[in-house]
């Protein structure tokens, strides 16, 4: 029976499939793998390898790709609680290039919620997009998170004015959207979290735990991504990791 039940959920992410334009729909589970950074190589290749485990060997896989994730206990590196520990500090809000890069948005509650249905009530063979219906850039990200932060914290306000624009980061894929009709008509699931609402509740996670994320920073030394060596603005830059994944 228990046999009969299992499931190998491998979880994914939407970079497989490339970069879209301002103007393309959305990623559908049919769209060209088509990555562009090492990271997403390597996680299509993941996912290769996990459909290759149920081909030859009956392994009965499903596989996720989901959009970019916030909400609580994220790793202080990511973009959003980063801004967030910047700002208590009145340090710049590095933003990479203009900021007008997009990113589909998805409170980890959600996804959280999709996985579950997934394992719950997908069959093996399985493969959805699970993303948050949320297209933000990057700069309409940061400004939305000052402008909670200028309600709660009025004596840093304006937030905004922290905000500066440093170099590009390489391979910086300019658009990501998922479209979740397959996993809405197949299991029911929608997200349930509008993202201004989820952004608020997230900024009020983190004032409240800030011993938490704190102690994270001060046992690995800081919120820095490693790979470039660069200084200044373009360090800080380095760090945002476009809020990546639980």
């Amino acid at each position: 029976m228990a046999r009969a039940r299992f499931r190998f959920l491998h979880v994914s992410t939407d970079e497989v499939y490339g970069a879209l334009g301002p103007d393309d729909p959305p990623f559908t589970e049919t769209t060209r793998y088509d990555p562009r950074s090492p990271y997403a190589a390597s996680k299509a290749a993941s996912d290769h390898l996990a459909r290759a485990w149920g081909e030859t060997f009956g392994l009965p896989v499903m596989v996720s790709n989901c959009s970019n994730n916030y909400g609580p206990w994220q790793h202080p590196e990511k973009l959003i609680p980063h801004m967030i520990a910047r700002s208590l500090a009145g340090q710049s809000l590095p933003v990479y290039g203009d900021g007008s890069n997009v990113r589909d948005w998805l409170h980890v509650d959600d996804h959280a919620a999709a996985l579950h249905l997934m394992l719950e009530r997908g069959r093996a063979g399985d493969s959805f997009n699970i993303g948050g219906g949320a297209e933000r850039t990057n700069l309409d990200v940061v400004e939305a998170l000052c402008a909670a932060l200028d309600a709660r914290r009025p004596q840093g306000a304006p937030h905004r004015d922290l905000i500066s624009f440093v170099t590009d980061r390489p391979g910086h894929d300019f658009r990501y959207a998922m479209d979740h009709a397959r996993i809405t008509a197949a299991l029911g699931w929608t997200p349930q979290h509008g993202f201004e609402a989820g952004l608020r509740s997230t900024l009020d996670w983190y004032l409240e735990h800030e011993d938490w994320w704190r102690g994270v920073l001060a046992r690995t030394g800081g919120a820095r991504r490693r790979g470039l060596a660069r200084s200044g603005e373009d360090a800080d830059a380095e760090v945002q990791a476009e809020g990546r994944r639980v």
